[in-house]
């Protein structure tokens, strides 16, 4: 018996909004995962799009009509690239290499534990190197400028010390990019002419 994992993923601070483990893959599951989710994230008409895979339960009318009543942008997947969303699958990835992820689960709510305990490190503990190495905590609930603020102020701190260490060069932080895109909006002509001036 295979069980099916669910997952919403804040691309932008990698932070996992919603979750479920479910016996079989279905859009009527889907669309409460779903909707549960824009409730409790409070999300607002025309805020958000929902990239998915192209599996049947995503493309089901059940999930389309979920997506328009909440007003939710819908995209997809390439045809035929399962791994069209680097995001998706790099935390699929970490939750599978992870040594306490076990060879089986002897029932769903083994599943559910595993997961639950997971997700909690996850967002809470897991440093990220494409968002600064924060967690998706951090980003997510707005405090990263505070988190980086108080990091700088740790390095300057240290360079004063010891510059020996750093070969004399005061250390930067890095940042926390501006914006994250799986399919990056085409620019229009006037955009590339900006550019490329």
């Amino acid at each position: 018996q295979y069980f099916y994992l669910y997952v919403i993923l804040d691309l932008y601070s990698r932070y996992v909004v919603g979750w479920m483990i479910a016996e079989r893959e279905s859009a009527l599951l889907a669309k409460r995962l779903i909707a549960a989710t824009c409730e409790k994230q409070c999300i607002n008409a025309d805020q958000l799009t929902l990239h998915t895979d192209r599996g049947a339960s995503m493309k089901s009318k059940l999930v389309a009509q979920l997506l328009v009543d909440l007003s939710v942008i819908q995209s997809h997947n390439r045809p035929h690239t399962s791994n069209d969303n680097p995001y998706s699958e790099s935390q699929f990835k970490t939750l599978k290499y992870r040594l306490t992820f076990p060879r089986r689960f002897t029932n769903i709510d083994a599943a559910n534990q595993h997961c639950r305990r997971f997700f909690d490190w996850y967002n809470v503990e897991h440093k990220h190197s494409g968002i600064a190495m924060l967690t998706p905590t951090i980003v997510h609930h707005g405090l990263a400028n505070e988190a980086l603020a108080a990091r700088q102020v740790v390095l300057d701190q240290a360079f004063a010390t010891h510059p020996e260490y750093f070969k004399h060069t005061a250390p930067q932080i890095r940042s926390v990019p501006e914006a994250v895109w799986i399919n990056s909006p085409k620019l229009k002509d006037d955009d590339q002419q900006l550019l490329i001036n």
